[in-house]
């Protein structure tokens, strides 16, 4: 019998050097850390705008292990979804900023843009057509070239995560 979770809630990752990891994930995705566990290497991040008590897990292990090879079996990546095109070109910027950037592309129904992390662990940041307007989309998953200039023009201001927003948050903006 199957079952039917509702989202994921947060990814773990092995590093070689975990400060160097929460440098990374706190100065490009703008995460803060919200707890460690040093018996385990660990440290344990939250996105501002998240619900969860952590996002990502990251565990250090040192090099032992050799550096993570593209194609290998094993996770490709975690994707993380922006609520406004906006953000997906802000994300643009940081990603180059921090030098992660590896690419973009347009599947249709989302727009995405791709980097890695200093070990080599690849994410995907995206950005969802409202549902209403996957189209023929909902049964396809093409990979074409990105217009950002273009999908800005045409999305500017449409939220589509659906995001929690946690009380203190709000109470700021």
């Amino acid at each position: 019998m199957a079952f039917s979770p509702v989202r994921l809630n947060h990814a773990v990752l092995f590093v070689a050097d975990l400060e160097r990891a929460v440098r990374f994930y706190t100065e490009t995705f703008g995460m803060e850390v919200v707890a460690r566990e040093p018996r385990a290497t660990a440290a344990f991040l939250r996105l501002p705008r998240s619900g969860n008590h952590h996002d990502l897990g990251l565990f250090g292990v040192g090099t032992t292990g050799g550096p993570k090879r593209r194609a290998a079996i094993g996770l490709y990546h975690l994707a993380w979804q922006v609520d406004t095109i906006e953000e997906l070109a802000d994300a643009r910027e940081s990603l180059l900023g921090a030098h992660a950037y590896t690419g973009e592309s347009s599947h249709g129904a989302t727009k995405s843009l791709y980097g890695a992390d200093p070990d080599g662990n690849e994410f995907e940041i995206m950005w969802m057509l409202p549902r209403e307007e996957w189209g023929m989309y909902e049964s396809a998953a093409p990979v074409d070239a990105l217009d950002l200039a273009g999908e800005i023009s045409r999305w500017s201001g449409v939220r589509t995560a659906g995001r929690i927003v946690p009380e203190a948050v709000r109470r700021e903006s």
